[in-house]
């Protein structure tokens, strides 16, 4: 059995936006009960006025406006002045328990009811359920908003770290274990759903490490504080409901009902409206298992990529090279054209072999993830069914990757990263609104750049006399503001 690992971080480079790492939890939850604290100290244990000592040269006990009735008025005033701010004060953790437990009777139950859930399910579900105060993104009730994470200082990051070598050799080899163990249920996959068993191995592998990860968290508990106290809740909502239905359907009991800190469930780490779509029982025992079930994990996988779009008797893509008098700014699968398209323009496998002859009619993109800084491809409508699962270029190349090694004992990319990226994400989003001015579709002005950014960059530098590399560089910013 494969070595147990953490699980594989949601964190894949992102086309267009991006995964976040788990942050710390809201700080100073515990704090005095409310009307606690700064009272009690100004008027003493006992709750009445502390003694004032009169001032030197002064009678004590002045029956008009002497100093003890003055500082008296004064520390009245400001008990009042203090009244509402105690009346409106932090919540404390157990405050916020109280009303998630409230909320859950409340609010949750009446829904899950009127949805078809029993009584006898929903008690089950969250028997033992308490607010996971760990998890990223809280906005507790009563507390105050959580700060927006800035960008203008953040880097977004090249291309190259994500494809460590390492990791994929040693998932390589034991996707090809994996190949040789399961390789009956892999034909009975492939000859259902028409998905290489390679390209369902890399996601199970990319995702769970082939099952090794530790998944410990309740995803009711996980799910259940996200809809009460996320920045999320109403997306977190409709899967806490999709999650009670399908403890409902008695395909999983409660304690086996785990999850990622993201509420995914499982080795494929479906959410799980994904769940009730996709998941199937592919082993005949009656039950959708992706927790324990192998069979049912991989079958799962595939019939999600097939649901999305899987074309049959396809590839994903090819690394190519590109010729320098061949435009990098027609990339994107809204220029889809014939392979024999690419191919008359001179665009040739790197690795020597030719295209496919079934391939030559199908519709290909051109796709370069770093512009001409690093490896070019041509790829299929499957390498976008594949950032279905994560909407990432970078995640559905290194799928395609993982795949071949598997499958063909493949090795890294030829092409090399170049050493892209380090640019703020502050002044990418600055050129981007520039061109956006200019006319030019960007697919939006957030820092990162996808491949309508990378297309427009690469129109505009052609447009003013450069050599097109589509992709930022530091040399444009005077000239992109």
């Amino acid at each position: 059995m494969p070595q147990r690992t953490s699980l594989c971080p949601a964190g894949h480079l992102p086309l267009k936006g991006g995964d976040r790492q788990d942050a710390p939890a809201p700080q100073n939850l515990d704090r005095e009960p409310r009307g606690v604290g700064l009272l009690p100290r100004l008027i003493g244990a006992t709750g009445g006025p502390q003694p004032i000592s009169p001032l030197v040269g002064e009678m004590s006990g002045r029956t008009e406006g002497g100093a003890p009735r003055r500082l008296w008025t004064i520390a009245l005033a400001v008990m009042a002045a203090l009244l509402p701010l105690a009346a409106h004060a932090t919540p404390s953790k157990a405050d916020v328990e109280a009303q998630f437990e409230s909320w859950v009777q409340k609010d949750l139950w009446p829904e899950a009811k009127a949805n078809g859930i029993s009584e006898k399910s929903f008690k089950a579900a969250f028997s033992g359920v308490t607010l996971n105060w760990s998890l990223a993104d809280l906005a507790p009730p009563g507390f105050p908003p959580p700060k927006e994470q800035k960008q203008t200082q953040a880097e977004f990051s090249s291309p190259g770290p994500y494809f460590n070598e390492d990791r994929l050799t040693r998932l390589a080899a034991t996707g090809r274990g994996f190949a040789a163990q399961y390789s009956a249920t892999l034909k009975r996959i492939e000859k259902t759903y028409g998905v290489p068993g390679s390209i369902v191995l890399a996601i199970w592998g990319r995702e769970t490490g082939f099952g090794a990860a530790k998944i410990p968290n309740s995803a009711v508990e996980v799910l259940a504080t996200k809809a009460f106290m996320s920045t999320r809740k109403e997306m977190f909502r409709t899967e806490l409901m999709a999650a009670l239905h399908i403890i409902d359907g008695g395909d999983v009991a409660p304690a086996d009902f785990k999850g990622s800190s993201a509420g995914a469930l499982g080795q494929p780490q479906f959410m799980p409206t994904s769940y009730l779509k996709y998941a199937v029982d592919f082993d005949g025992d009656g039950h959708r298992n992706i927790w324990t079930s192998v069979p049912d994990t991989l079958a799962s996988i595939a019939n999600f990529l097939v649901k999305k779009g899987w074309q049959r008797d396809r590839d994903w893509g090819f690394e190519v090279s590109i010729p320098e008098a061949v435009s990098c700014a027609q990339e994107g699968p809204d220029l889809a054209k014939p392979l024999s398209h690419w191919a008359s323009l001179g665009i040739d496998r790197i690795s020597g072999k030719g295209f496919p002859s079934g391939e030559m009619k199908a519709q290909s993109m051109m796709l370069v993830p770093a512009g001409r800084d690093g490896p070019e491809f041509i790829v299929t409508p499957n390498f976008y069914t594949i950032k279905e699962y994560n909407n990432s270029d970078l995640y559905a190349l290194y799928i395609g990757n993982l795949a071949d090694r598997i499958a063909y004992n493949g090795g890294a990319f030829e092409g090399r990263w170049g050493d892209v990226g380090k640019m703020l994400r502050s002044d990418v989003a600055a050129m981007q609104k520039a061109l956006e001015r200019q006319g030019y579709d960007v697919g939006g002005s957030d820092g990162l750049p996808g491949y309508k950014t990378r297309r427009s960059i690469g129109q505009w530098q052609t447009k003013n006399g450069m050599k097109p590399t589509c992709f930022p560089e530091a040399t444009m910013k005077d000239r992109l503001k």
